[in-house]
């Protein structure tokens, strides 16, 4: 079983057992920061990602473009600033340079100062423009020189006078001095970052000697991480050594690119550089290597996280201080690494980790009984890697048990078969109050690797190494390896052999790429392959999309085996149903016994949640779990829930009396009746959920509820959905219906939506009722721009929606990465009772002023292709 569980046992560890990560629960390192969460370029607009994925993953900044910057479509930093800053943010850093196009930066000017002069007006019109922003000003922070040593004062074509600072630092010294005042003086309360190098140089110190004699110190220390986490940890010291030498600061530092291809979207790696971050108490943005818009590789369309996305959910929902982890091999990459926090409020101890296979002992010293009394309730859990675009379900449990705390304060939890890919997090509460246990949420799973079945037919190249510790610019690859073969005219036939314990229903899930833009991928899109049972039970498969090769994803489908060994084959021809269009590489395949602990509700409980104004709550029996939470007027719980798809699920509140509270779904209170009541008691609700996370929020409104937990499930049959095909509605110019699109319901699909307004879709839809909608549009959106690097630029279109005349919502799309690949985004609205009209337009926007356009076809003018839209109340009455 290529899953783990922890079997946990009380007391001291001994000498001779294996690796040990030692959580000193006695020693307090700090107030928990939370500063790794960052992102760079990851965020293109409002709703790309969705809010849910920017407050869900605790993004606390963002490092962005200048407003209205050619570099890349999208992520224009006053565009993103407010939805940024309301769903939580702290600062969004402009990178004031990336008004110009091009890397190195393309400023223009016969000479140095005629190309600083030019930037100049450039830097004020930004910061004029910043101004305008009211109170969300305050949450920006100026960068004026990215990269200075290789750009504008390097020694290449582009930069001031082919000087590198490194060598000669008058020029750029002056300069930073000029744009400091400059920005300073539009706007005295301006916070402005620097140096921006691309690692901490030497010559540093001298910046910052030069700074302080100018009285031009940076307000945040910035530079990037292109390294290893042990190096942050090792330069953020050597840097407050330089303050201390110099006398300036101690400065917030903003480490605003850290990671490479090979670490990014794989938790076990990540985790590690969130221990070092973490340790250093700095912030620190993830690096921008691929696509923007999607989290730095931890969103998957718009409201999707992957397996790097709920790492970091964990991670900023830790609270009180961190405490001090010992690792086996301290400050060392590519081994077990560690972060952990101490919350006396609420009587909790979180521990997150990974970056080793096998087995490693956790040990918790210092338990206080104070605290937590001689009985722990500690919940295991693992975060597995599901690819750059695989989407991830919530973290999966492997254990939730009560262990006796040692006499000599320690607790050890014995991990065995740990993936060096998947983080884990261990969370502790006072236990030895009778409250239920949960069981594992997966009974058994298994993993095959790729370049380990047999492959036969023609076309078949063993592919990789990918991306390994010594070639971090690849891409991280279950096993290192993966097989191609599987293509257009291909007889090629892969075949697993697997071996499962029981007879059932088993869940498969096949990680898979396609390069959208490659020559083969692009007449269909999605590459169809064919899976078989032992030669028996065809299915077909569209295997996931990628903007580059060696980008994974998911394909997932159910297959029934028996108790014993069968071969599980992929193949590029069926006799039944076809051939293979397109070219796939296949990493490998997942299977999981799915059984009733799988397809039971999912559990969230109360004191894992985020609370605000509420208090966790130990002692009450007949709770699930270690305790409740009591909440009181305005007091709320807030639950990160996954929906495996855009749909009814119910939702069950469990509770044990005390008083009444409302329900709010993603910021939106649900108009339904009171939860709780005077006594113990489930409340249940069908709801509409999102497919990906959803906002749960449960707020006390009268007396003092005691909320235990929440237990979620899709079902189907209260909230009725309306399905509209869109080439049924009024089309109105040059919105037209295409059969191009092979995958569209029925094989039509609506294009030409946009370019103005009157290129129109309008659909007549009808609610049973007044009241708030799901709006579930299938739609498909492949436009990219033009890259000037090793960037690709897909393009978020967007539709403006109105609802019977009224004022249009403005809602963006995420590329889908072929426009013969539909994904599903769904939008809330107010419908009356009966017959509702929905107008779909689009018009290119402009930029900031309102009077110019984007010159390199940066903003689309077009919605996405519509294929169908899916009417549902958004909850039961």
């Amino acid at each position: 079983m290529a899953g783990l569980l922890a079997l946990p046992t009380a007391g001291p560890a001994r000498a001779a057992e294996p690796d040990r990560l030692v959580i000193d629960l006695g020693t307090d390192t700090g107030a928990f920061h939370g500063g790794a969460s960052g992102t760079l370029y990851g965020i293109y607009g409002d709703g790309v990602p969705s809010r849910n994925l920017v407050e869900g993953m605790h993004v606390r900044t963002v490092s962005t473009k200048a407003q209205d910057g050619p570099q890349h479509p999208g992520a224009d930093a006053l565009e993103i600033l407010p939805s940024f800053v309301d769903s939580g943010g702290q600062d969004v850093y402009i990178y004031m340079t990336d008004i110009y196009r091009g890397f190195p930066y393309e400023w223009p000017g016969a000479d140095g100062p005629a190309r600083m002069a030019d930037f100049k007006e450039k830097l004020k019109k930004q910061v004029q423009q910043v101004l305008t922003m009211g109170d969300y000003k305050d949450h920006v922070v100026y960068v004026p020189f990215n990269e200075p040593e290789g750009n504008m004062f390097g020694t290449g074509n582009w930069s001031y006078n082919k000087v590198s600072w490194l060598n000669d630092p008058r020029y750029y010294f002056a300069a930073w001095k000029e744009a400091y005042h400059l920005i300073k003086g539009l706007d005295p309360d301006a916070r402005i970052a620097g140096p921006n190098t691309s690692v901490l140089y030497d010559q540093v110190r001298g910046f910052l000697e030069y700074a302080k004699a100018n009285d031009v110190v940076p307000d945040v220390m910035t530079w990037h991480e292109l390294s290893s986490p042990a190096a942050v940890r090792t330069n953020v010291a050597k840097y407050r050594q330089m303050e201390k030498d110099v006398g300036v600061g101690p400065l917030p530092i903003n480490v605003n690119e850290y990671g490479h291809n090979y670490h990014l979207s794989v938790p076990g790696q990540v985790v590690q550089w969130v221990s070092a971050i973490e340790e250093s108490k700095i912030d620190a943005d993830l690096a921008y290597w691929n696509i923007d818009g999607n989290l730095n590789d931890s969103a998957v369309e718009a409201n999707k996280g992957n397996g790097q996305w709920w790492l970091f959910n964990a991670y900023g929902q830790m609270s009180g201080h961190t405490v001090e982890v010992t690792a086996p091999h301290p400050n060392q990459q590519y081994t077990l690494q560690g972060v952990a926090t101490l919350d006396e409020s609420k009587k909790q101890s979180r521990a997150l980790f990974g970056g080793q296979s096998g087995d490693a002992d956790i040990v918790f010293e210092n338990v206080d009984p104070a605290v937590f009394g001689t009985t722990l309730h500690a919940t295991v859990q693992e975060i597995p890697w599901t690819g750059q675009v695989g989407d991830s379900a919530q973290p999966i449990r492997l254990a939730d048990q009560e262990i006796a705390v040692g006499a000599d304060g320690s607790v050890k939890l014995p991990m065995t078969g740990m993936n060096a890919m998947s983080a884990y997090q261990v969370i502790l509460s006072p236990g030895g109050n009778g409250g239920e246990s949960a069981t594992p949420s997966v009974s058994w799973r298994a993993s095959y690797e790729a370049e380990n079945a047999v492959y036969t037919g023609g076309g078949y190249s063993r592919n990789g190494p990918e991306g390994t510790p010594s070639d971090v610019g690849k891409f991280a690859t279950s096993g290192n390896y993966n097989v191609g073969g599987l293509r257009t005219g291909s007889d090629g036939v892969l075949a697993f052999d697997v071996d499962v314990p029981t007879t059932g229903t088993y869940d498969l899930s096949v990680f898979a790429n396609s390069y959208n833009l490659y020559g083969l991928v692009k007449e269909q899109g999605p590459t169809n392959v064919f899976l078989r049972v032992d030669g028996t039970d065809p299915q077909e498969l569209r295997l996931p999309l990628g903007y580059k090769w060696v980008v994974w994803g998911h394909t997932d489908t159910t297959v029934q085996l028996t108790a014993g060994r069968h071969t599980l084959t992929l193949a590029a021809k069926d006799a039944d149903l076809g051939v293979t269009k397109g070219d796939a590489i296949i990493d490998k395949i997942d299977l999981s016994l799915r059984d009733a602990q799988v397809t039971r509700p999912a559990i969230y409980e109360a004191e894992y949640a985020t609370l605000a104004g509420a208090r966790t709550d130990y002692t009450r029996p007949g709770a699930s779990g270690p305790g409740t939470v009591r909440l009181p007027k305005r007091a709320s719980a807030t639950f990160w829930v996954y929906s495996p798809t855009d749909g009814e699920s119910t939702v069950s509140v469990d509770h044990l009396g005390g008083g009444r509270a409302s329900l709010s779904l993603n910021g939106e209170e649900l108009d339904i009746p009171a939860i709780g009541g005077g006594r113990k008691g489930t409340d249940t609700v069908k709801v509409f959920l999102s497919g990906g996370i959803n906002k749960l929020t449960v707020t006390g409104t009268s007396g003092r509820t005691v909320l235990d937990r929440l237990r979620v499930a899709p079902s189907k049959g209260t909230l009725i959905p309306t399905v509209y095909q869109a080439e049924n509605g009024t089309l109105s110019g040059a919105a037209t219906t295409t059969d191009a699109y092979t995958f569209a319901a029925n094989g039509k699909s609506v294009t030409g939506i946009g370019d103005g307004t009157a290129n129109a879709l309008t659909l007549d839809v009808v609610a049973a009722r007044a009241g708030r909608h799901a709006v579930t549009i299938r739609y498909s959106n492949a436009e990219q721009a033009p890259a000037t690097h090793y960037n690709p630029d897909p393009i978020a279109r967007h539709a403006d929606l109105s609802v019977n005349g009224g004022p249009a919502r403005r809602v963006l799309f995420p590329t889908t990465f072929h426009f013969n690949d539909f994904r599903e985004l769904t939008v809330p609205v107010t419908l009356k009772k009966g017959r509702n009209r929905l107008t779909f337009t689009a018009a290119e926007l402009p930029d900031f002023d309102g009077d110019t356009y984007n010159a390199y076809d940066q903003r689309s003018a077009y919605a996405p292709v519509i294929d169908q839209l899916t009417v549902t109340p958004l909850t039961q009455r």
